[in-house]
């Protein structure tokens, strides 16, 4: 499913999307990773996102490569495919 142009405020740069849960945070389950950035702001934000692109997690990174490659380790049972915005 694809997500909107913003999430939380900041413009959509990546995404990827699972039927599959990437994992869950707080029992929630995560469906969609964003990485993202706020106008003016060089750091991303890789957002962890329920099935709704509503945010449940995130956390800052200086590009969008370090956001991808730190992937936490729940999240590595599902394939991650990224598509740019």
């Amino acid at each position: 499913m694809k997500p909107p142009n913003r999430i939380d405020g900041a413009d959509l740069l990546e995404w990827a999307w699972s039927d599959k849960p990437f994992g869950e945070v707080s029992g929630t389950k995560i469906h969609g990773l964003a990485i993202c950035r706020y106008t003016g702001a060089s750091e991303v934000y890789r957002f962890s996102c329920d099935a709704e692109w509503n945010t449940q997690q995130d956390e800052v990174y200086g590009s969008a490569i370090e956001a991808k490659h730190e992937l936490p380790d729940q999240y590595r049972n599902t394939e991650v495919n990224w598509n740019v915005a």
